[in-house]
């Protein structure tokens, strides 16, 4: 069980604190509610080696691969959803841009009881479902066996303790507890999977509205390490409650290089870079984004969910990567 009392600190010491280089990451969210903001700080600290662990992340994840922080995934799908190819990933796999990456493939199902797996302390998870696939012969992890009890072959899927897990929340207390509105997909248990977890949240409430709707709180303070109030930390990513999905919209920082653009330090600087955004944990710093305006008209109203006027994601001036 971690300290009790406040754990609330800044997204850049968060960062800095838990996330080394070489270590593993993961996500909360699932395909919606990724958190964004905390891609953009891993790759600002320029943190190396990564291993992302993941069923399912869309653009938090091509952000990862853009700024050359990752070593391995192990994942079932990396993509940007109904916008079309992961582009960052495919010239990672492709032509080695940044650089080549490690693969260790599951289904989705097969990610989720990986989980489950560490979550309740056990080595392996059995399933059926990866019988029906070739991801078994691709990936040695993955061992088949006899049922003992005479049901036919199981496939194995290995437990997974990430080093640290990020999970963003629609409202949390200071000591962590952390509710979640819409979808919770894994992150109850790749919470109590994870080494480490910070939670970032869209607001800092007391733990006695917590105490109102307990049924609401998907993780419990004992899981987390960290709480950063990070608002309108998943943009481009829906998520329940605040606001819809912006990748559709055009958004350029996960597009393509233009022809003539593969030197990747001036891509990284040119898209991905100009949309930076840093966070003090108490507001965003700088000026208003000229994309501001369209996530402010697709905040949705919740009950439950206190709707109060944020200051929004800037852009920021990121250097080249050398």
């Amino acid at each position: 069980m971690r300290e009790a009392g406040s754990k609330v600190m800044t997204l850049e010491e968060a960062v800095s604190r838990f996330v080394v280089d070489g270590c593993s990451v993961a996500y909360g969210g699932i395909a919606g509610r990724e958190p964004m903001a905390v891609s953009y700080e891993i790759v600002r600290q320029r943190k190396k080696d990564l291993t992302h662990i993941t069923d399912t992340t869309i653009d938090a994840a091509e952000i990862l691969i853009a700024g050359g922080c990752l070593k391995k995934v192990e994942c079932a799908y990396i993509w940007i959803g109904v916008v079309g190819s992961g582009h960052n990933y495919r010239r990672a796999m492709e032509k080695g841009i940044p650089h080549y990456l490690e693969t260790e493939e599951y289904s989705n199902y097969g990610c989720s009881m990986r989980f489950m797996a560490g979550a309740l302390g056990l080595p392996y998870m059995p399933l059926k479902s990866l019988l029906g696939s070739d991801i078994i012969t691709h990936n040695s992890r993955i061992k088949v066996i006899e049922d003992p009890y005479g049901s036919g072959p199981l496939a194995l899927v290995p437990a997974t303790h990430p080093d640290v897990a990020f999970i963003h929340v629609q409202r949390a207390d200071e000591k962590g507890n952390a509710q979640i509105w819409g979808m919770v997909g894994n992150d109850d248990n790749i919470s109590r999977a994870a080494r480490r977890v910070v939670v970032t949240c869209e607001e800092i409430i007391p733990t006695s509205e917590i105490r109102k709707i307990p049924n609401m709180t998907a993780i419990p303070s004992y899981c987390v390490s960290a709480v950063v109030k990070v608002p309108f930390c998943c943009t481009l990513s829906p998520y329940q409650g605040i606001t819809g999905w912006t990748s559709p919209s055009g958004d350029k920082s996960l597009q393509p290089p233009r022809p003539g653009r593969e030197s990747f330090p001036g891509w990284m600087s040119g898209y991905t870079g100009s949309r930076i955004m840093r966070s003090t944990g108490r507001r965003w710093d700088g000026n208003v984004c000229p994309s501001a305006d369209r996530w402010k008209s697709k905040i949705i109203k919740f009950p439950g969910l206190r709707q109060r006027s944020r200051t929004m994601p800037t852009q920021k001036t990121f250097q080249p990567l050398n």
